[in-house]
């Protein structure tokens, strides 16, 4: 298959999957009932109105937080890819492992003793 063939195919696919969204977002709006509620665009708490603006509700120290979830979850991403190399590379991909899992665990140590998981 040449260059242009597959350049073709791949905008087919992208035209192939707008058109599909489209007709299923249009489909959406030509069947569901819509209602104009004047409450609907107010923030609200368990069916109470919130006193403050939406934007001070979350503050920014669990930005610290959200980074170390980040960097585990990633780590999780890296290592099912992994288990299915590791039979047959063998040792050479348990030390890549473990080389991976100690900066991880050495990025953990730094943040801990920097009061990253310290509750304010």
């Amino acid at each position: 298959m040449s260059t242009l063939a597959q350049y073709g195919l791949l905008l087919g696919l992208i035209t192939g999957t707008l058109g599909f969204v489209l007709s299923l977002y249009a489909l959406a709006r030509a069947i569901a009932r819509t209602r104009q509620e004047s409450a609907k665009d107010v923030p609200a708490s368990a069916g109470q109105l919130s006193r403050d603006p939406v934007w001070v509700r979350y503050h920014a120290r669990y930005y610290g937080y959200a980074l170390l979830f980040l960097a585990f979850d990633m780590e999780m991403a890296y290592m099912y890819p992994w288990a299915v190399v590791y039979k047959q590379v063998g040792l050479v991909a348990l030390l890549d492992m473990g080389v991976f899992l100690a900066i991880l665990f050495l990025g953990l140590l730094y943040g801990w003793s920097q009061g990253a998981l310290r509750r304010q």
